[in-house]
């Protein structure tokens, strides 16, 4: 004989877009014929972890497709990840759902994402006539029976919306409508809060999971009476006056009777009226999160992608080459789990090899517009990902070297792109110049700057780095650059040689402000600070000078992005160049 063990699985982190929802009645099922496919659903192995898991649960019968109209084996079907669960739930007093809710914490589902308190069909009494059904047994309906007939007048009663409506319908003469404005407000309909639910044609509730009790469907022949489902009548305790709730009991206690309860469950519900019913709680596609529809998805040890960039209304993924025989389904469910707020899903085909530093992307899913707005910061940029480079995981380090500004600094950033770390600094200092090659990105900054009232404060080049910063510095007088900014991280070093001699035509260095550069790089070497400041030296062909390093974050296995901060060395200002040679 085997002993039914509550089936147990992973759980899952709550989900804030996911709204608890309320219960609609089901198809009634036979408690005869699911004990047996019940006692199969109950998993043996107690090895699996606590939680609803798409490896538990049974799923329901779908009636199976035509052969023309099946599904490819790397096709898409929501219907795949429903799972049903039985489950046991205590009916009690709306009134006391609360309190009992709070006695019998350690005792409920509390599975992430579903609420212990649930509703199903029949439950509600409306309000207006809840009073009625406190009456004793002994006391006349008169006031329920005025109710229903109308005749409230003379005992104090107010007639109820329906009947005060055709009353004031009757009053109709030549000034129109007696009361006009209270009964346009009784004819129009009630608004529609944001809690409220819509229901969906198959039963659902916001897509996310159904809580149906389960009823008999004996025939008239039957001789044993399973009204109550779980025991006898008895365990249907008290006289229900009005509206009732369900508290769903933890899935360990499926299948028990009453009697069977922890006693810890029974001195709580001692004095209130309760009934112990059997219910299905069904989980749809939308309760599951992505990383457990894609392990069902993708075979078996196979890493799950998990990493994304989000730019606006774009997911970019990075997927790797076993990933790409199921990128269609990959981007599908990365899509359905991140909408609203994602409309699209791309994926980088090639590494950035172009001066312009942009990606070649495909589309995956959703609409094919790569121009989006983002938002960094507090400020708002228009960036189309097909023509310019963006990446939203520097928007921590753009903060971090904005800290660094003051209000009397002059920033002049070389690799400006469409604006990101040139606009905040707008915010904050005196003056920005701003420069790129791409003239994309340069139509994109200028567009940036004016979103965010920046303008008169930048300054736009459309140039080579290395002319840039030789005409720039050449031509300050009124504003000498204190801070200069080269984020372009797999050529910036090199540029560095542009310094050499940028102040040697200078009459007096009297008041001369070195500017302090930050410089970009990345590194795969062990050593990866030491590689970067040999670059640096090198470049500059001095040796004596303090860099200041900073590991800005890891962007593949064993490649560091840096960045370098120092001060212009004196000697590299002032050399000549050509004597160097």
């Amino acid at each position: 004989m085997f002993m039914l063990r509550p089936a147990t699985s992973q759980s899952i982190p709550p989900s804030p877009f996911i709204q608890p929802i309320f219960t609609t009645p089901c198809t009634a099922l036979s408690l005869r014929r699911i004990s047996v496919a019940a006692s199969l659903s109950i998993t043996l192995d107690e090895t699996l972890p606590y939680g609803p898991s798409l490896s538990k649960g049974h799923k329901p019968y779908i009636q199976p497709e035509p052969l023309q109209q099946q599904h490819h084996e790397h096709s898409f079907d929501e219907n795949r990840f429903t799972r049903v669960f039985d489950i046991s739930a205590l009916r009690v007093s709306a009134d006391r759902c609360y309190a009992l809710e709070s006695q019998l914490r350690g005792h409920l589902l509390n599975w992430p994402r579903i609420r212990n308190i649930s509703r199903v069909h029949g439950d509600e009494i409306d309000p207006e006539l809840q009073k009625y059904f406190n009456l004793s047994d002994d006391e006349p309906l008169s006031l329920l029976n005025r109710r229903i007939y109308g005749k409230a007048e003379g005992d104090g009663e107010k007639l109820n919306p329906v009947l005060y409506r055709d009353k004031l319908a009757k009053s109709f003469n030549s000034r129109g409508y007696e009361k006009f404005r209270n009964l346009a407000k009784l004819s129009r309909p009630k608004r529609k809060t944001k809690t409220e639910t819509k229901d969906v044609g198959d039963g659902k509730r916001n897509g996310c999971y159904l809580v149906e009790e389960v009823v008999d469907d004996q025939s008239e022949d039957d001789e044993e009476d399973l009204s109550r489902l779980i025991g006898d009548v008895e365990y249907r305790v008290g006289k229900w006056k009005g509206s009732t709730r369900l508290l769903l009991l933890d899935e360990r206690y499926a299948y028990k009777l009453f009697d069977e309860l922890p006693e810890a469950i029974k001195a709580c519900l001692k004095g209130s009226p309760f009934e112990l019913v059997r219910c299905k709680l069904t989980l749809f596609y939308s309760y599951w999160q992505m990383n457990e529809v894609l392990e069902a998805l993708l075979p078996k040890h196979m890493i799950v992608p998990s990493s994304f960039e989000i730019v606006g209304h774009i997911i970019h993924l990075n997927l790797r080459d076993e990933h790409l025989p199921y990128k269609n389904l990959i981007a599908k469910v990365v899509l359905d789990k991140n909408k609203p707020k994602i409309q699209t899903v791309v994926n980088k085909i090639d590494a950035i090899q172009n001066d312009f530093r942009t990606m070649q992307l495909e589309v995956l899913a959703g609409n094919h517009s790569l121009v989006t707005r983002v938002v960094e910061n507090g400020l708002h940029f228009h960036v189309d990902l097909a023509s310019v480079y963006w990446s939203s995981k520097l928007g921590t380090e753009r903060q971090r070297l904005f800290s660094f500004f003051t209000r009397s600094d002059v920033v002049c950033d070389v690799f400006a792109g469409v604006g990101p770390l040139a606009i905040l600094a707008a915010k904050k200092v005196k003056h920005v110049y701003a420069n790129d090659l791409n003239p994309h990105a340069i139509d994109y900054l200028e567009r940036n700057c004016v979103l965010n009232k920046l303008e008169r404060k930048i300054e736009v080049f459309n140039m080579d780095g290395r002319r840039f910063i030789d005409a720039i510095f050449r031509s300050q007088s009124s504003r000498p650059i204190t801070q200069v900014v080269m984020n372009l991280p797999k050529d910036a070093a090199e540029y560095l040689d542009a310094f050499k001699g940028i102040f040697r035509d200078m009459e007096s260095r009297e008041g001369l402000i070195l500017p302090m550069i930050h410089v970009y790089g990345f590194s795969k070497a062990e050593d990866p600070e030491f590689d970067f400041h040999e670059r640096i030296r090198i470049a500059l062909s001095e040796v004596a000078f303090e860099v200041k390093m900073h590991k800005v974050r890891l962007v593949a296995p064993g490649k560091w992005m840096l960045c370098a901060s120092f001060v212009l060395p004196e000697r590299v200002a002032f050399s000549n160049p050509i004597s160097e040679l």
